[in-house]
Formats: structure tokens, C-alpha cells, sequence
């Protein structure tokens, strides 16, 4: 499988849900050695935001299980079932109960290949959603940042239906533990055409969605369409914003970052997580360190309040595309 093929591949109008959906069909159809565990994921339900539907009636109970609510179970189990030579898929309802199953995903599955000297990989894809502020600030948060700083496991944040259905794939056959965010405003808000068969988007490879010369805006999730906003009126008071979209946060694509800001010579850092010690002052401190003296700006960053993810709208603790465009008229 690759991203690009010499002849056009048959697509679809899909949602972000439904490509993930699709992703895991076609897996699950190519390698009977991946099984997939989470609450309420067999059918009718088919998982709470329906990216299970139709598994459980294809593939069975053996392979797609419904769990009861204990998030260390189910990623305990995952890693059992790794280390006996299946690739577990575990379904964490809401990224903040990741708490809940800490143990087992950091201090064991990313750590036996590293323990064992490659003996025991834990090939297991750990798949989580954040955004629903309207279940409360408990079923809200990004907490990217805690699962990046944590060596041994991937981390993968996709933007559209088409990128998330080709980083779910290279998930599924990674020989190492993965962790695959989705954001529920993007499961149903957009579609595009996405190919109906496999593909894998590798993962540490950023895209250039909108090019610039102006100054660099490093994005990745909900924000990529908020950076685009945020470009697109930027253009029209003659500044060119050159969007990139990360798409995975580990590895992550440093290259492609400082290529981009080394001819832009500015940059700003934009994420829906809380920007006190979020993946953005990782990134701003490597620009730093790597083009200080190319720089005509210091990297600056957008990020969600330090706060609790309110349930209003109204107090919305987000970037917005008004503050992108704010940030980068003070850089220029």
C-alpha cells in the first residue's frame, strides 16, 4: 500500500467517521490477527460515534468485542493479546479516561519491545476521541501531550476523512503501540472523496496544505481548518500564511517544519490543547534552537485557555481564526 498510485484509485464521499470505518474493514479483512475491544462497539451500537458499524456482524464476537467500562481492562487485555501475537485495537471512549488505563499503555506497551531488546513489540493501536464539550469538562480534553512525551509510542492526530482513514491503516500495521486521536466535531462535519480500497499515509510526513511565503502556520486536528480561515484572510491584507498540517505528533515532522519557517522566517504554533506545556512549546523550542539567527520573529503560539474545557460554547477556551490572524499581524 502507498499514498500515491500511478493509476487514479476508485473513491467515495465519506465522512471522517466512515473512512475510519472503511480503514478498519479492509484490516481487519487483510489480518485475522486484529481484534478490536471497547464499550459498546459491537452492533447495533457499532462504538459511540458508530466507527465500529457493521464489525461485530462481519467479523464476530470473537474478533470485535463490547467491554465492560474499564478502561485499564481493556487496554490490559490489548497487551496481552499483543504479546500472545495479535494486534489489539482498544477503544478508549474519551481521551480522559486514558487516566484510567495509563499504566498498561505507558509503563508496558510502550516499554517491552525496549525491555525485551525487540523480543515482545506491542503492535497495539489504542484509538481515543476529544472535543465533547457537551458531555462536560471530564470528556473534553487534548491531552496529546501527556502520550508525546512518553517514548515508544506513536501518536497520530488526524484533519480530514482521507488522511484519517490512511494513518488508521499504517496503525494497524505498525509493529509498535499507537495512539490514534479523533476529534468529534470531525467525524461528521465534512466529507471528501477518499479510495475505496487500502492505502497508508506514512506516518512523521507533515503536509503542506496551503503554501506561503509570509510566515509558517504549524497546525494539526481542528485547527488545520482554523489556520486556513485564519490564511485565507491574511491574503487578503497581502500576507501569504503557509499552513501545515502535522497529522502525526510523534514522529513528528521536524524537516518539513523548519524548511517551511527557515524561507518564511516566522512561525506560529496553533493547537486545540492547552497551550501551557502543549505539544506547541516542543515545536517553538526546536525552531528556536535550530534557526535563532535565520528567525526575524520569536515563534509564537496559539493555544486552548488554561482551563477546564467549558461546557458553553459561548466560553469557548479555543483558538479561533481571528486570533491566528492577531498573532501574525504582531509578528509582521
Amino acid at each position: 500500500m502507498s499514498e500515491m498510485s500511478a493509476v487514479p484509485p476508485e473513491t467515495s464521499e465519506m465522512t471522517m467517521a466512515a473512512a475510519i470505518n472503511s480503514g478498519f474493514h479492509l484490516a481487519m479483512e487483510a489480518d485475522d490477527k486484529i481484534v478490536v475491544l471497547g464499550e459498546d462497539i459491537e452492533d447495533p451500537i457499532g462504538g459511540p460515534f458508530k466507527t465500529s458499524k457493521g464489525l461485530s456482524t462481519k467479523f464476530g464476537t470473537r474478533r470485535v468485542r463490547s467491554t465492560p467500562i474499564a478502561e485499564g481492562a481493556i487496554a490490559g487485555t490489548a497487551v496481552g493479546l499483543a504479546l500472545g501475537g495479535y494486534r489489539p485495537v482498544a477503544e478508549i471512549m474519551f481521551f480522559d479516561f486514558i487516566t484510567l488505563a495509563l499504566d498498561q499503555v505507558v509503563n508496558h506497551a510502550a516499554k517491552f519491545r525496549y525491555m525485551t531488546g525487540g523480543a515482545t513489540p506491542t503492535p497495539i493501536t489504542v484509538t481515543t476521541v476529544i472535543g465533547s464539550s457537551h458531555f462536560g469538562a471530564q470528556h473534553a480534553q487534548s491531552l496529546e501531550a501527556w502520550i508525546m512525551h512518553t517514548p515508544g509510542i506513536n501518536v497520530v492526530m488526524p484533519a480530514t476523512p482521507h488522511d484519517a482513514k490512511g494513518l488508521l491503516m499504517t496503525c494497524l500495521r505498525s509493529p509498535d503501540p499507537c495512539l490514534f486521536i479523533q476529534h468529534s466535531g470531525l467525524l461528521y462535519s465534512r466529507k471528501e472523496q477518499v479510495p475505496v480500497g487500502p492505502y497508508a499515509i506514512p506516518f512523521g510526513q507533515a503536509n503542506i496544505v496551503r503554501p506561503g511565503r509570509d510566515v509558517t502556520l504549524v497546525t494539526y486536528g481542528t485547527q488545520v481548518a482554523t489556520c486556513l480561515e485564519a490564511a485565507g484572510a491574511l491574503a487578503e491584507q497581502g500576507v501569504e500564511a503557509e499552513v501545515i498540517d502535522l497529522r502525526t505528533l510523534v514522529p513528528l515532522d521536524f524537516p518539513t517544519v523548519l524548511a517551511s519557517v527557515e524561507r518564511t522566517r516566522r512561525a506560529v504554533v496553533v493547537h486545540e490543547a492547552t497551550q501551557f506545556c502543549g505539544p506547541g512549546a516542543e515545536i517553538s523550542s526546536r525552531i528556536h534552537e535550530e534557526l535563532f539567527n535565520e528567525l526575524l520573529a520569536p515563534v509564537v503560539r496559539v493555544g486552548g485557555a488554561y482551563t477546564p474545557v467549558p461546557f458553553s460554547k459561548a466560553l469557548s477556551a479555543y483558538p479561533t481564526a481571528e486570533k491566528v490572524v492577531r498573532k501574525v499581524r504582531e509578528l509582521m
